[in-house]
């Protein structure tokens, strides 16, 4: 789950990350009253999304008086910003955050990631603060700073101290450098985070250190522990077709492709789109229906792949072992005809009880293609799909 960039550094602040005063605003007249609440001369209005690169995309702006903060308000509230993570349909900016402008000496780059080869998390840094983290592993990949941070011990004092002085922090701002590591780190472990990036992390001209930007996504799986993350969530930032699917205890991903998916079991999901893709299509989605594929989950899955208008045949593949294949034939079967489902559905299944999970299909009366194989499978879906178009 992602959250918001003024929602990130509120957590921060919770651990001793300095962050710059700003304020949340839903129209330009309250993007105004922020910005005399916060006071000074300068501010920054930033469209909240859940994308980086904004700033590019002209979803960030510097103004200097009250008439150019609403103007900005004006144009950004209601637009659908376009970035290179976004794609092409963009997210809609329902909320800015105006915040006061930073004068800045130095900007660095901070990220906590998840590393799942070493199982460890992995402490990335870079005095190329302000650019993307890809571009800095291209142009400059040689001011990347790893450290490995083991999780049984923890990040130690002299890792953060080792950081600040491979990014050139000046050693008098090192003792103030450090707690914003540690905390960060923290903030990482403490709210069972994948992901927390400080980009950029300031050092402004009167030698105090911010963060002027904050990105965090967390672990879906550790929400149930961690309730008041998981009411920060924004559906409104998210795919309504995985949306849709996570409500239902789905695990789904959109894709751009016609060959919807209901697959059990991650692995032989990841093998569907790959002989989707090898016999000449595109898949849809990629949908786990999981262990229990009981025929109302089966439904629940058609549902939620039927949520793409895309979607021109549906491919069931199910290897049965805890689920059992008369199961999930008879929620085939009555999906088909709850839904009214006229597109052509292709279903392949092996395993527990497969005979009796066949005959009910067979004895359906129903339009659907069964299939001997997972490459069968595939080529007739690829087929009906091309047809279809």
């Amino acid at each position: 789950m992602d959250i918001h960039e003024y929602q990130a550094k509120e957590l921060l602040t919770k651990f001793g990350v300095p962050i710059p005063r700003g304020g949340l605003a839903y129209s330009p007249e309250q993007a105004a009253y922020r910005a005399s609440d916060i006071g000074g001369s300068a501010w920054v209005v930033k469209a909240q999304i859940h994308s980086g690169a904004r700033g590019k995309a002209g979803g960030i702006k510097f103004c200097k008086s009250d008439r150019e903060i609403e103007d900005a308000a004006e144009t950004l509230l209601g637009k659908k910003l376009v970035t290179h993570q976004t794609g092409p349909s963009g997210k809609l900016v329902s909320r800015l955050y105006i915040e006061e402008a930073t004068q800045i000496a130095h900007e660095f780059y901070l990220g906590f990631v998840m590393d799942r080869g070493s199982e460890r998390i992995m402490v990335v840094a870079s005095a190329a603060g302000g650019m993307e983290i890809e571009e800095i592993s291209a142009n400059k990949p040689e001011s990347l700073i790893r450290v490995s941070v083991d999780p049984a011990v923890g990040m130690q004092q002299f890792q953060a101290r080792e950081v600040a002085f491979g990014l050139g922090v000046d050693p008098d701002l090192v003792s103030k450098m450090v707690p914003v590591i540690m905390g960060t780190y923290r903030a990482f472990r403490d709210l069972d985070a994948t992901m927390v990036e400080i980009n950029p992390l300031v050092i402004t001209k009167d030698n105090q250190i911010v963060a002027l930007d904050a990105k965090m996504s967390f672990d879906d799986n550790a929400l149930f522990r961690r309730p008041h993350i998981s009411e920060l969530r924004d559906k409104s930032q998210e795919d309504p077709r995985e949306t849709y699917a996570s409500d239902r205890g789905l695990a789904y991903v959109g894709l751009d492709g016609d060959i919807g998916c209901v697959v059990n079991g991650a692995g032989l999901a990841m093998a569907t789109l790959d002989m989707i893709k090898l016999a000449g299509g595109e898949p849809a989605n990629f949908l786990d229906i999981g262990g229990g594929a009981s025929p109302e989950r089966v439904a629940k899955s058609f549902r939620a792949v039927l949520k793409d208008k895309n979607v021109k045949v549906l491919l069931v593949n199910v290897f049965a072992g805890i689920n059992r294949c008369d199961w999930v034939a008879k929620g085939v079967v009555d999906a088909v005809k709850e839904l009214n489902i006229t597109m052509p559905v292709i279903v392949r299944l092996a395993g527990t009880n497969v005979t009796e999970g066949r005959k009910i299909i067979d004895e359906s009366g129903l339009a659907v293609i069964s299939a001997d194989s997972l490459g069968d499978a595939a080529e007739k879906a690829v087929a009906a799909a091309k047809k279809a178009a």
